[in-house]
């Protein structure tokens, strides 16, 4: 197996990342930590997946196509699936766009070790910050996070952030098979799924970049659309009428 000399697997999903995936790649690829990497394509039109084969010549980055664009959520879930047939101890999640900074990893996976069972990179704890965002971005972000813990009775400050080192016998315990979220509630689904189990979170400080190059797949849309679905979880789980978010296929 793939873990006979490494335990560590960093899933970047992409689509559309033609101009950041070898730069992040190779940037891991110089990480004083030893790991893998796996690509997640949702088939991308700019030919991404092609990359992603071609940098897989190195054989400890592989690259995972899917058919089409199926969101972040899935893919993943996808990833996590990969990982844990393959006895990875350790599964990191990472964008493509340079917004999470390799040179964080470290601290990361040393925050797991011990008792605890996810670490978070967050942007809203004391040392955490973000650069070249507007205002306005900045704002929705905190104010999003804000409302989350509240309705859901979390004490994670940064429930949305999306740079995060899981062990595998937690993503074995949260019934990954029951997590319909794809988009930008995939990360508040899974902080709720790893309370709930009565999981320990940890968050680090880091400085989230914006994007390299390319344009943000977030929308008002997606915001929206989010803050309605912890709307009707919070409601939920304060009538007691179930535990974990859970959403129709």
């Amino acid at each position: 197996m793939a873990t006979r000399s490494c335990s560590t697997l960093v899933i970047v999903p992409t689509y559309n990342e033609i101009d950041n995936l070898a730069i992040q790649v190779a940037l891991l690829m110089e990480s004083p930590v030893e790991l893998h990497v796996l690509v997640v394509d949702d088939n991308s039109p700019d030919g991404t997946g092609r990359l992603a084969d071609e940098l897989a010549s190195d054989p400890r980055v592989f690259a995972l196509h899917r058919e089409g664009k199926a969101g972040l959520g899935s893919a993943y879930l996808a990833g996590f699936d990969w990982a844990l047939e393959r006895e990875y101890r350790t599964v990191v999640e990472m964008d493509a766009d340079g917004s999470h900074p390799v040179s964080a990893l470290p601290v990361l996976l040393g925050a797991l070790s011990g008792s605890v069972d996810l670490v978070i990179g967050s942007r809203w704890v004391s040392g955490g910050q973000v650069v070249d965002w507007p205002k306005s971005r900045e704002v929705l972000s905190r104010a999003a996070n804000v409302y989350a813990r509240f309705m859901l009775r979390l004490s994670t400050h940064d429930v949305t952030g999306g740079y995060r080192a899981y062990r595998s016998h937690t993503l074995q315990q949260v019934e990954l098979d029951q997590v319909r979220s794809r988009g930008y509630c995939f990360q508040i689904d899974m902080t709720v799924r790893v309370a709930d189990a009565g999981l320990s979170i940890a968050e680090v400080p880091i400085t989230f970049i914006e994007r390299r190059t390319g344009k943000s797949k977030m929308t008002w849309k997606i915001v929206v659309e989010a803050i309605a679905l912890v709307t009707v979880w919070g409601i939920r789980r304060t009538f007691g009428r179930q535990n974990s978010p859970r959403q129709p296929r």
